[in-house]
């Protein structure tokens, strides 16, 4: 009688991957974000239909499965002229434009959704991401592998504050930041009692975000600028904020600290709070109480904050890097945009265009060194 063979002399088949390309946005978006890094884990369906309400545009959504188990979620809108099939990645712009992928996904899940893509898509754009985003990273290297042309551009620096590092070597926040901070609140009072509060969670209603939009309407963004750029505002990216706070996973994951003068919003630190990670997305504040710092004082006080809700790292992202560094952080990532063509006469023209594509985008303030792929 033949004995029964030990399951480890079983070679061990590879996993079986599938893609589906579908019209809207699917429902395992939700399934994949979930078993995302947890940086990732806002990219929900939620996140995405709030980009197609306040942006417009019409999705399709390529699912990857391992096994039958989904693993990557691709959200795509069309872009540009419809003969050139191109596609882009929705989302807000900040933190970052990306897609969920399982952290357990490996390399064969990204291979087959670019053999999905190149017959779905003349090229694909995803961005701005970071230089080490855990879903663009992975494809973008198994685009060059296949012979896509990749082209990049870079949008800005990013700025990381190590909280946990900095607490590790000295009192963070120091005593003489935290002594200043109390000269300046003292007369802040003058103009009224000072209320420091935090919105979070099913918190989020259209009360929250009137404050934060009175805030900006108030900002150097709507005196210098044409308020486009503005967060909560009307005819800024309001629209986009309240219809994500829809899905009350995306809203407990959005917080905000605000601080109230004589019983107005004067100044708040708008953040999304993954884990131990906090994203600071936006900050504004009154210029008529500029002269004592309100946003400062806010800001330091939202970080004591986080601190005893256990984060202990915060991702400023891009922009003025001076009041970044102030507070501790350095230079992180690079964020860029990236353009993905498919293999034929699309790639090779994209690759006579690449210098074009990069001068589009904006220039480091200090020299870039960090080195990229280059392309074959």
């Amino acid at each position: 009688m033949n004995k029964p063979m030990p399951l480890a002399d079983f070679a061990r088949l590879p996993p079986v991957h599938g893609a589906q390309l579908g019209d809207g946005l699917a429902g395992a978006i939700d399934a994949v974000a979930e078993r995302a890094p947890p940086g990732q884990r806002f990219l929900r369906y939620g996140w995405y239909a709030a980009a197609l309400a306040a942006y417009g545009g019409e999705a399709r959504t390529l699912i990857v499965e391992r096994e039958g188990t989904p693993v990557l979620a691709l959200p795509m809108v069309a872009t540009g002229p419809r003969w050139l099939g191109m596609a882009a990645v929705p989302g807000s712009y900040w933190p970052f434009r990306s897609f969920p992928v399982r952290a357990d996904a490996g390399a064969g899940a990204f291979d087959t959704a670019l053999a999905r893509l190149a017959r779905a898509v003349t090229a694909l754009r995803i961005g701005p991401v970071y230089d080490d985003d855990p879903a663009a990273g992975p494809l973008i290297d198994a685009a060059r592998a296949r012979g896509w042309a990749v082209l990049d551009r870079f949008v800005a620096d990013s700025y990381l504050l190590d909280i946990a590092a900095a607490r590790r070597d000295a009192a963070w926040p120091r005593n003489s930041t935290l002594k200043k901070n109390r000269f300046h609140e003292k007369h802040l009072g003058a103009h009224g009692t000072l209320d420091w509060r935090f919105v979070g969670g099913a918190d989020w209603a259209s009360r929250a975000f009137d404050d934060l939009a009175a805030i900006e309407r108030a900002s150097w963004i709507a005196s210098r600028t044409d308020g486009r750029d503005a967060k909560f505002t009307d005819d800024g990216h309001g629209r986009f904020w309240r219809a994500a706070a829809t899905d009350p996973v995306i809203a407990s994951m959005m917080w905000a600290a605000v601080l109230d003068v004589a019983g107005k919003p004067a100044a708040f630190s708008f953040d999304l709070n993954l884990g131990a990670l906090k994203y600071a997305v936006a900050n504004s504040y009154d210029p008529a109480f500029a002269k004592h710092s309100p946003g400062k004082l806010l800001y330091y006080r939202n970080l004591v904050r986080g601190i005893a809700d256990g984060i202990t790292r915060v991702d400023w992202g891009a922009g003025d890097s001076g009041y970044k560094r102030t507070i501790g952080a350095e230079p992180g990532p690079a964020i860029r945009d990236w353009l993905l063509v498919r293999p034929g006469i699309g790639a090779v023209a994209a690759r006579a265009l690449a210098f074009a594509w990069r001068r589009s985008g904006h220039h480091p303030t200090t020299p870039d060194t960090r080195e990229l792929p280059s392309e074959s």
